[in-house]
Order: C-alpha cells, then sequence, then structure tokens
C-alpha cells in the first residue's frame, strides 16, 4: 500500500457543461494526479433539497457534511503529489470552511451558454440557478478577495488548440504538463461521480478533447432569455481569461494606463470601458451613419463647448436626425462623466450622436428610430 502524503490541492471551478469533466479526465492520466469528482455534491443536494434521479444513492453514498468534505477529503493526505478536484461553482455552499477557498490552487473553466444550454437541457430543464453562472463570478470574486485571483481557462481554447491550452494551464498553477494528458480510453472511468450515467453520456464516447462543431444546430427560441441572462457573467469573466497565442485579436496597448478603467458613456447609462457598448443593429454600425465631434479640457473647462454643440447640432439637422437630444441633456452628460472620471485637464473627449437602432421589415429596410444614442468616450492624454 503506498505511504500516505500531503497532497497539493488543484480545485477547478465550472458550471455544468464546460467540459469540466473532460478537462478531469485528462488530469487523471497524469501519474502524479489524483482526482476527485464534485466531492461537494452531496453536501449542496442535502443543504438544498434539490431534486435529482439519483438523490437517495447521491446521499447515502458520499458524505454530505461540507465541512468534513474540505477537511478530511479534500485537503485530506493522499498517495499522489497532486489531487485534482473539479467542482461546479454552485455546490460551493455558505458555510463551508475557509480553507476551501484560502488553500490549495484553484483556476476556473468557462463555456459560452450559447454551447452550453442545450446540452444542459438535455438532462434537466435549464433554469438560471441551475447553471451557476452567478456563483462561478461569486467563486471568482472570493478567491480575488483572498489575494488569490484564479487563472481562467475557455472550453473553447480546450477544443481548438488542446495542448497549448493545457500547457498554458499548467504553466499557470505551476505544475509540469504532461503528454498523457490529451488522451484516454473511451467509456466509463474509474474516478466517475455515481451521477455519470445521466451526465457523461457524450464524454464516455470521446478519446480526448473534441474539436468545435463548425455549424451548430438552430438555437431555441425558448432558451432566448436565459442566454441573455447568462452572457454578462460569462463576458465578465472571459474579460479576465489569460490572453493566448489563439486569440485572434490581440488586446492593443493604452498610451495611458489609466485609461484602462474609464466610465464611458452610452445612450443614458455610464458604463465600464469594456461594457460599453453599441447595438449591431445601431445606425453607426449598419451604415457608418453618425456625428461626432471632438472636445478637448483645459483646467477645468472644455474647450469651445457651445461651438462645438452648435456644429454637432447642425450636422445632426443636416441629416435629418430624429429624436436629437437637448443641448442640456448633452451637456449633462458630459459633465456626469468628466466628474465620474476625475477628468479636470488634458482630457480628450470623442463625441458621437448616432441615429439609432436600423429595423428592417422582411425585405424592406428602414428606420424605427427609437431615439439618437448619445456615446461619449473619454481619454487622459
Amino acid at each position: 500500500m503506498a505511504e500516505e502524503i500531503e497532497t497539493e490541492v488543484i480545485h477547478s471551478w465550472s458550471s455544468p457543461r464546460s467540459l469540466s469533466t473532460s478537462l478531469m479526465y485528462s488530469f487523471a492520466q497524469r501519474d502524479d494526479t489524483e482526482v476527485l469528482d464534485e466531492p461537494l455534491y452531496a453536501h449542496y443536494v442535502k443543504v438544498t433539497g434539490v431534486d435529482r434521479p439519483y438523490k437517495e444513492e447521491l446521499l447515502s453514498k458520499m458524505e454530505c457534511d461540507g465541512n468534513k468534505v474540505v477537511n478530511n477529503i479534500i485537503y485530506g493526505p493522499g498517495v499522489k503529489k497532486y489531487r485534482f478536484c473539479k467542482h461546479i461553482a454552485k455546490n460551493r455552499l455558505p458555510g463551508l470552511s475557509d480553507a476551501l477557498t484560502k488553500k490549495g490552487k484553484h483556476f476556473i473553466l468557462i463555456r459560452n451558454p450559447l454551447d452550453m444550454l442545450q446540452s444542459f437541457d438535455k438532462v434537466l430543464p435549464s433554469s438560471f440557478n441551475e447553471l451557476g453562472l452567478a456563483d462561478l463570478v461569486s467563486v471568482y470574486s472570493e478567491l480575488c478577495a483572498a489575494g488569490k485571483p484564479p487563472h481562467i481557462i475557455d472550453a473553447a481554447q480546450l477544443q481548438q488548440e488542446p495542448e497549448a491550452a493545457l500547457r498554458c494551464l499548467c504553466e499557470d498553477l505551476d505544475i509540469p504538463f504532461q503528454n498523457s494528458m490529451l488522451k484516454w480510453e473511451a467509456g466509463p472511468n474509474s474516478v466517475d461521480g455515481l451521477w455519470a450515467p445521466w451526465w457523461y453520456k457524450s464524454v464516455h464516447k470521446s478519446t480526448g478533447f473534441a474539436q468545435t462543431v463548425k455549424y451548430r444546430p438552430p438555437f431555441p427560441q425558448s432558451l432566448y432569455d436565459m442566454l441573455e441572462q447568462s452572457l454578462p457573467f460569462y463576458n465578465l469573466l472571459k474579460s479576465r481569461a489569460r490572453r493566448t497565442r489563439f486569440n485572434k485579436i490581440p488586446t492593443p496597448s493604452l498610451p495611458v494606463s489609466s485609461n484602462e478603467k474609464i466610465l464611458v458613456w452610452v445612450g443614458d447609462d455610464m458604463l465600464p470601458r469594456d461594457s460599453a457598448m453599441v447595438s449591431v443593429f445601431d445606425s453607426v454600425v449598419q451604415g457608418g451613419d453618425s456625428v461626432w465631434e471632438g472636445l478637448r479640457i483645459y483646467n477645468g473647462k472644455v474647450f469651445k463647448l457651445e461651438e462645438h454643440l452648435d456644429r454637432l447640432f447642425d450636422s445632426a439637422k443636416a441629416l435629418a436626425f430624429n429624436n436629437v437630444p437637448t443641448r442640456e441633456e448633452v451637456k449633462e452628460a458630459i459633465f456626469k462623466t468628466l466628474i465620474r472620471n476625475g477628468m479636470f485637464d488634458n482630457a480628450h473627449i470623442r463625441l458621437s450622436l448616432t441615429r439609432g437602432k436600423k429595423v428592417t421589415s422582411g425585405m424592406s429596410p428602414g428606420f424605427n428610430l427609437y431615439g439618437c444614442t448619445l456615446i461619449g468616450t473619454y481619454f487622459r492624454k
């Protein structure tokens, strides 16, 4: 019998149907790693009372006391150097020992809800709570607050270039990469949880990370609302994922680093830089249809503000824009955003006014004017 040793724990946090089982199989191929499949699952089912087709068997065969799981199973002695724990984020319930997040190494696995929702719906009816994307963001925030910001990997990276993605992940975790991680045998695995017959049918057919399906079936309209609810959480985490060599669009460097966290005015909202988006149906995207002005700030004043606004409104009138904001509304947007950003000198404003959302009806294009969109981007010089 192998001698028990203190094992270094690696925590994988994800939502269901995020290739987390494939990644668990990958780590199970390592000669220095033992694997635990959702060790907190029984605790989650007992505390929440959620219904599962295997509920009784789960509660009778797995440890249901979450803190015993953390202290005795997750952080208990082992026989290999590493212990890989696959966690579904919603299983991280209040009241669990802080050791769960304060100890060990952590990373987060994400997947686009557009690819995840239909797969999940085959086993359980989809709901925002069942997906647990908000819980995944909470885990991320908790780890950051503890001074241990987790590495984030997107499932799409594992499918597109599995070796490159795994090498990057191992580098982030400060463990050696092993080629054995790229392949496994088809069929049930000895590390499977007892819920495997319900959830792991597709992964049991695999021998490695499957390539992304080029043309997916139509997305059900019945899941559209849930997609809208889920995407902001996915996008937040994706924006913090490691940039790898298979990112097609590099992030440009900023001459003034403080501009990375500016607030931007769009429509009638002030938004963080990465959340400041214009609809693809906006006239500026559909037809390059907008007017704009560039303004500068010196010693707490906007240089020739009234003259710039005169020209902005003259341009909008010449292009027959409707529902244009008033001069006072534009000024208010400018002043609010400058104050919020603390920009009182040596700053530049790019003020744009678009026609609004373009809506087509059948084959006849036309404009449905919801009102012009005011876009103000602000930069420190």
